[in-house]
């Protein structure tokens, strides 16, 4: 973003300037808790992408069962082996053999986001910096173990991902301590909202039940007679379903965490006698109705561009003076800038509290960072970036647990099911991550929309964002004139 797009006045003194700037921007914060308690308003949004995901999991839902039922205990119980004449091979697996497997996935799974959520309020912090910096080192092992044991394309793939993390790690590294305060204060508040723990944990649960009949799917496919290249075109089509299906429970309870802290930041706190009866209930209503339409497009696409989005803005702040390379660089990052204009998990905050559809919701959060010069914090913050690597930390455990199992029954689908067990562990410890990503979107929007919200509640981190949003606008405009000092120089050489 350039910064003619953040403007905000800065004088010498950093604290007293940051805090007029963010005075002179605050709004009335009352509309904001009179939206989300007022059902009146409400309007359904984004109908066709909910109609699209329904239409999916009732017809993924037969295939699955379909699938599972024909190597249950019996081999083509079905006879639609007939149909697969040319690409079937012979296998002696059944459904049971390796659906034993998924479980031991989903019991790892729920167990490693259980063991998060209740250790959230006292063990938080230790466990985001070590998986920060064991992630690394824990993906080359499993690259070493997969090289091991011949499975090359694997081994490849986790040594990418290794050497990936690691760089990125380097290149953000001086941006962890403020990612680490804002984490520490999310969980903070999310500590103080127990209602919303057992939410998550709800949804766990549900999703448990959903991956129960996937996975019975999975391991007919697993088990099936078809050719490997079969199996694994027919997991990948069911992976991409799962992410999706994933996807939606997480941004759901994005959605309802996201309501619950801005109504406790907009009154004032916990136990104000302000905030509307019921809250958590009608989060949820609106959640699972008007906005789960919105819900249903936003997961398709947000978490990809989220994700190309760190790593690029790591590589850029690392290339220096090879102005080919940045060139290059700066083409995808505008790119990715202008899709994150309207995909972005911001919106699943203005989406609770004022019920808005997914894309008029991403744009009017990114214009309300532009314009007050808070998507300068945005930036810098990595807090996505962490939670992320931890919800990969959690999949690649459950993937070798099931992996380890599968190797000693049945080397030849032991990449098949570690691979969708990985996913599975993802997807089940992203719903406990998420109770957090929910606070750090809803404190940034607060921040935007009215930054005495956060003084109100916290003072002390009022000030050390204000610190730090002042540094970060300095910055840009330090590089602005820079870059403008750089260009003119240039005009006259030529």
């Amino acid at each position: 973003m350039s910064d003619s797009q953040s403007r905000s006045p800065i004088s010498s003194s950093s604290s007293s300037s940051a805090t007029d700037q963010n005075v002179s921007r605050s709004r009335r914060s009352g509309d904001g808790g009179q939206t989300l308690a007022s059902g009146s308003s409400r309007h359904w949004h984004d109908i066709f992408w909910l109609a699209v995901f329904m239409l999916h999991m009732v017809v993924l839902g037969f295939g699955l069962t379909v699938l599972g039922l024909n190597r249950f205990q019996k081999k083509d119980r079905l006879n639609i082996d007939k149909y697969a004449a040319g690409i079937t091979e012979h296998h002696e697996g059944l459904t049971e053999d390796y659906w034993a497997m998924y479980a031991v996935a989903g019991g790892v799974g729920t167990a490693l986001g259980c063991a998060w959520l209740l250790l959230l309020g006292s063990r938080a912090n230790q466990m985001m910096k070590f998986t920060v910096h064991i992630l690394t080192t824990y993906l080359a092992v499993i690259s070493v173990l997969c090289f091991w044991g011949e499975q090359f394309f694997w081994g490849v793939v986790f040594a990418i991902g290794a050497a990936l993390q690691f760089l990125y790690i380097i290149s953000v590294i001086d941006r962890l301590p403020f990612t680490m305060l804002v984490l520490q204060k999310s969980v903070k508040m999310v500590w103080s909202l127990p209602e919303v723990m057992r939410v998550a944990y709800a949804f766990m649960f549900v999703m448990l039940l959903w991956m129960g009949l996937w996975s019975f799917g999975a391991a007919g496919v697993v088990a099936s007679s078809l050719g490997e290249s079969g199996c694994w075109w027919l997991l990948v089509v069911l992976s991409v379903s799962l992410f999706w299906t994933g996807a939606v429970f997480c941004n759901t309870v994005h959605v309802i965490v996201s309501g619950m802290v801005f109504l406790v930041l907009i009154h004032g706190g916990r136990e104000a006698s302000s905030i509307p009866p019921n809250s958590l209930i009608k989060s949820l209503h609106y959640a699972v109705t008007t906005s789960f339409g919105s819900i249903c497009y936003g997961s398709l696409f947000t978490a990809a561009i989220r994700t190309l989005r760190w790593e690029i803005r790591g590589v850029r702040s690392k290339i220096g003076n090879n102005e080919c390379l940045l060139c290059c660089v700066d083409f995808l990052f505008h790119l990715v800038e202008t899709l994150v204009r309207f995909f972005n998990k911001y919106a699943y905050v203005q989406i609770a509290v004022y019920g808005k559809s997914f894309n008029h919701s991403a744009r009017d959060a990114w214009e309300l960072f532009q314009s007050t010069g808070v998507e300068a914090l945005v930036a810098y913050d990595c807090s996505g970036a962490v939670l992320l690597m931890g919800t990969l930390m959690g999949g690649l455990v459950t993937g070798t647990c099931t992996g380890v199992w599968t190797w000693f029954e049945s080397r030849d689908r032991v990449s098949m099911v570690g691979s969708t067990a990985m996913l599975m562990g993802m997807v089940l410890v992203g719903l406990a991550m998420v109770v957090v990503e929910s606070a750090v979107t809803s404190i940034y929007i607060c921040y935007a929309e009215d930054p005495l919200l956060i003084h109100r509640w916290d003072a002390e981190f009022f000030n050390q964002m204000s610190e730090m949003l002042h540094q970060r606008l300095q910055h840009r405009s330090a590089r602005a004139r820079e870059l403008l000092t750089h260009t003119r120089l240039d005009g006259h050489s030529a």
